[in-house]
């Protein structure tokens, strides 16, 4: 008897039959961005927020994918989150001050190179971390809401606070590599570069989640775990082990997610983590708690509305986050995708 027989899939992202396929939220970007090309009305200006809003959705979606993915697999509602972002935006700057020699050369294929070991060191930090992080203080709280909530906000504060002592308390520079500065013309269009960098990264990133997830063993495991532990575990698997991991991973994310965004930023702050769960949270609940495919959806419209906004409605933008949950809560209670509305 195999694990594919055993259990359903109880991803929110699983393949579903035809009939039961929910495709109406899959069109809300291209329609949005369809929308806002009459109203912007220059073409160039238009390629030019599109891109940018995709970027930051991408950078935003890094971040919070890793939450969902732990709310939904494991039902850990984890405020400390913000903490791995910046503990791995810190982490890489390990790597990018002592090569800033390295970064200052006008090439790509060197630039990245220091980027991409930047990235994995922030990765590994911020997995060990998120290693201790669970076995220390979530451990003792599974399936206690309330305590994960203060225990895991006293675990950031924490985090903070370490963050001034090993980095010091001043804000750190972080300048983009040489390579990745200044823009591209696409057509009339100019394009930053690293907009389009991040653009790449972020569909790396969801595409290699949605495989894992739904086409490995490993992921079947996994949703087979949520559906039914005792069942998984009396086929000899250890499905603890494999949440553990899985709490790691998504930590690991956080800090992919840090460093990106520091770079955007191109400064770095201890509080820039807990700054950004604002966003971080609106994303998760407008996606739909635990849906890694709405978390998806849900960081890209939520940029492209504030890019747009910002543009068209200045003033509006400073709410637009809001409106667009309320929106998208007004339609769809349970956000986009929701093991609640399945």
């Amino acid at each position: 008897m195999s694990a594919a027989t055993a259990l359903p899939a109880a991803s929110n992202d699983a393949p579903l039959p035809a009939a039961r396929r929910d495709l109406a939220p899959l069109l809300l970007v291209p329609a949005l961005i369809l929308l806002m090309l009459p109203l912007v009305g220059s073409f160039p200006t238009w390629v030019t927020l599109t891109i940018a809003g995709l970027a930051m959705g991408m950078m935003i979606f890094i971040m919070a994918s890793g939450l969902t993915l732990v709310f939904g697999l494991m039902d850990v509602l984890n405020f400390g989150h913000g903490a791995f972002v910046s503990v791995g935006a810190y982490a890489a700057t390990m790597v990018l001050i002592p090569m800033r020699g390295w970064l200052d050369v006008d090439s790509l294929l060197i630039n990245l190179g220091v980027l991409g070991l930047a990235i994995a060191v922030a990765m590994l930090a911020t997995a060990l971390l998120g290693w201790a992080f669970e076995r220390i203080i979530i451990a003792p709280v599974y399936g206690q809401h309330l305590k994960q909530i203060l225990i895991t906000m006293g675990g950031m504060i924490v985090a903070e606070q370490l963050i001034s002592v090993i980095w010091g308390a001043e804000q750190i520079p972080l300048p983009l590599p040489a390579s990745l500065r200044g823009a591209v013309l696409l057509g009339d269009a100019a394009v930053e570069k690293y907009r389009l960098v991040a653009v790449v990264i972020g569909l790396v990133v969801f595409v290699a989640m949605f495989l894992v997830l739904n086409r490995t063993k490993v992921g079947l495991l996994i949703r087979a775990g949520v559906e039914n532990r005792e069942m998984v575990e009396a086929m000899g698997y250890r499905i603890r082990r494999l949440f553990v991991a899985v709490f790691a991973a998504g930590s690991a994310l956080a800090g992919l997610g840090g460093v990106l965004w520091g770079l955007y930023k191109e400064t770095l702050n201890a509080a820039m983590g807990g700054e950004m769960m604002v966003m971080i949270f609106i994303v998760i609940i407008i996606g739909g708690l635990g849906s890694v495919g709405g978390c998806f959806i849900g960081a890209l419209l939520m940029a492209l509305v504030a890019n747009y906004a910002g543009f068209l409605l200045p003033k509006f933008a400073l709410v637009s986050n809001i409106a667009l949950m309320i929106a998208i809560l007004l339609w769809r209670p349970a956000g986009l995708y929701s093991n609640l509305r399945r």
